[in-house]
């Protein structure tokens, strides 16, 4: 089983996105996929509910008290963190986690708040000592902004060049209403964000 956390402490970020639709991209791929929703909010379980029966099915699991249990035979699990963890909080989650994934968005604040994170992540001993890699991901972008670019050198100077780049798109909301991610949909209207994502998915493999 390879654990994903979906972690960053500024709300706003995409971390629910990012993890209903690296959910989905498993579970497309034919592998038994879990979807652990650590947040109060429950999102990620408000999107499954929403989810139709005929598509790759999902477990959904609420761990916003705690966490627990995970099913047998689950290939990926995926646990989509709240925001302003605090740190026995992260360091509670990240024992659970084989690698975590950061949202970062191209916004003077959100980059503040991404640094200081990544900061607390670089200093915990199992990311310190390599066995628990971080994957940054440049998250709704506007490509060839000059925002787009700022954040490229930010990541690049806090040495967290980013395992993928998303484009900011409509389709990510439309799909969620109802319960689909991005590996639902048809190909006419995802192949180019899907695209986006390979780079990631390819990370995740390889990371473990």
């Amino acid at each position: 089983m390879i654990r994903i956390l979906v972690s960053n402490l500024k709300g706003g970020c995409g971390k629910t996105t990012i993890a209903v639709n690296l959910a989905g991209a498993f579970a497309r791929g034919g592998l038994a996929t879990t979807l652990a929703d650590a947040d109060r909010q429950r999102s990620a379980l408000a999107w499954l509910a929403l989810r139709p029966a005929e598509l790759p099915p999902l477990t959904g699991l609420a761990w916003h008290k705690e966490p627990g249990p995970v099913p047998g035979g689950t290939a990926r699990l995926v646990i989509d963190a709240p925001a302003a963890l605090r740190g026995k909080e992260v360091e509670a989650l990240l024992e659970l986690a084989d690698l975590v994934v950061v949202p970062v968005l191209a916004s003077t604040f959100d980059e503040a708040s991404s640094e200081r994170f990544l900061a607390r992540l670089d200093e915990l001993k199992p990311i310190r000592k390599g066995r628990k890699p971080v994957l940054v991901v440049a998250n709704r972008l506007r490509p060839r902004s000059r925002a787009a670019g700022r954040l490229e050198a930010f990541l690049a100077r806090i040495g967290h060049p980013p395992a993928a780049r998303l484009a900011e798109r409509s389709l990510y909301g439309e799909l969620a209403l109802e319960g689909r991610s991005l590996f639902d949909a048809p190909a006419r209207l995802a192949r180019a964000a899907i695209e986006e994502w390979r780079p990631l998915l390819r990370a995740v493999e390889e990371a473990v």
